[in-house]
C-alpha cells in the first residue's frame, strides 16, 4: 500500500490524473519495479501482466470490433535510488479495433536505475492505436531507459506514437522504434525531451511505407543544453505506390551542448514520394530579448522559449 500510494504520488508530479484509478470506466494497471500493484480492466480489454525476475511481461489484447471509449492508463516507476525495470509487452490489436493508452514512466529517485522496454505489437485492419507515454525524472540524471518497438500496421489502420521527456534530467537515452505500413494505413510519430547537464539522447525511429497509398509522419523536438549531448535518426522508405512521408526535425543547443540530425528518406517505387527537414539552432534572439523587456532574466526567458518550441 505504501509503494502505490508513493507512486500515486509520483504519477501526479509527472502530470497524471489520479482519480481515473477510482473510475470504474477507466482501465489501469500500475508497476512498481517488478510487481503489479494496481490493475483494472474493462469489457473488451485483455490485459494480463506476469511478474519476472527484473520487470513485468504484459500481454495486451483488444477484441474484434471493440472500441475502448476511454483511454488505458498505464504507470510504470521504480522508486528506489538504484534497481532494474524491465517492461515486455505484446499487443495483437484486432480488426476493427480503437483504443488509446496513455503511460507514465516515474523514476524520481534514480542515482542508478535501468528502464528497459521491449514491446511488439500487431495492428489489424481497420484499426486506430494511439500510445502516449510521458517521463518524470528526478534531477540526479542516473537512469538509463531503453525503449525498443516493433509494429505492424494492417489496412486502412492509423498509429500514433508520442514520447515527451521533459520533466528532471534525462539521463541516458536510447529510442529505438521500427514501424511497416500496410494499403491506406499511417503513422504519426513524435518525440519530445529536453536535455541539459551531461544528459545523452539518441533516437532511432523508422517507418517503413509498403502498402500503397501508405502515408508516414515522423517528428522530432529536442532541446539541448549545458554539455548534453543528442543524435536524432528519423527514417522513412516509401516502397509502394502513392505511399507518403515527411521527417521533421528541430533541435536547440544552448551551451557546450552537441546535436545531429540525421534524417533518412528513401523511395524505391516511381510513384512514392518523401521528403524531409531538418533544423540545428540556437533559440530565437528576438524572442528572447523581447521577454527580457517584459522583466524576465535571460535563462527564464531561454526556457520559456525552448518551452514553447517543444509543446
Amino acid at each position: 500500500m505504501q509503494d502505490y500510494e508513493l507512486m500515486l504520488d509520483a504519477y501526479v508530479k509527472a502530470g497524471g490524473l489520479p482519480e481515473i484509478f477510482r473510475d470504474s470506466n477507466i482501465a489501469h494497471l500500475v508497476i512498481h519495479e517488478n510487481k503489479v500493484i494496481g490493475k483494472k480492466l474493462v469489457k473488451g480489454l485483455i490485459l494480463e501482466p506476469k511478474e519476472t525476475v527484473s520487470g513485468v511481461d504484459i500481454n495486451l489484447k483488444i477484441e474484434r470490433n471493440i472500441k475502448i471509449e476511454n483511454a488505458v492508463h498505464l504507470c510504470f516507476g521504480v522508486l528506489p535510488k538504484e534497481g532494474v525495470q524491465e517492461i515486455n509487452i505484446k499487443a495483437k490489436i484486432e480488426d476493427g479495433v480503437g483504443i488509446k493508452l496513455l503511460a507514465h514512466c516515474v523514476f524520481p529517485n534514480a542515482v542508478k536505475v535501468i528502464h528497459r522496454m521491449q514491446a511488439e505489437i500487431e495492428v489489424g485492419d481497420n484499426a486506430y492505436y494511439e500510445y502516449n507515454e510521458v517521463h518524470f525524472h528526478g534531477e540526479n540524471g542516473g537512469i538509463e531507459v531503453i525503449p525498443k518497438a516493433r509494429i505492424k500496421l494492417g489496412r486502412n489502420s492509423h498509429l500514433v506514437t508520442n514520447f515527451s521527456l521533459l520533466k528532471g534530467r534525462v539521463g541516458v537515452f536510447d529510442l529505438d522504434y521500427d514501424t511497416e505500413v500496410l494499403d491506406n494505413s499511417s503513422l504519426d510519430m513524435t518525440a519530445k525531451i529536453y536535455g541539459y547537464a551531461d544528459d545523452k539522447i539518441k533516437i532511432r525511429e523508422a517507418g517503413k511505407l509498403i502498402g500503397r497509398a501508405s502515408r508516414g509522419l515522423i517528428k522530432s523536438r529536442i532541446a539541448v543544453k549545458d554539455n548534453a549531448i543528442s543524435e536524432i535518426i528519423n527514417e522513412l522508405t516509401a516502397s509502394a505506390p502513392e505511399a507518403r512521408g515527411h521527417v521533421d526535425c528541430v533541435e536547440i543547443i544552448q551551451g557546450n551542448a552537441q546535436a545531429k540530425a540525421i534524417p533518412i528518406v528513401n523511395a524505391t517505387h516511381e510513384f512514392a514520394k518523401v521528403t524531409h527537414e531538418a533544423a540545428i539552432g540556437r533559440v530565437d534572439k528576438k524572442q528572447v530579448e523581447t521577454l527580457m523587456s517584459r522583466g524576465l532574466e535571460e535563462e527564464e526567458a531561454i526556457n520559456i522559449v525552448i518551452s514553447g518550441v517543444l509543446k
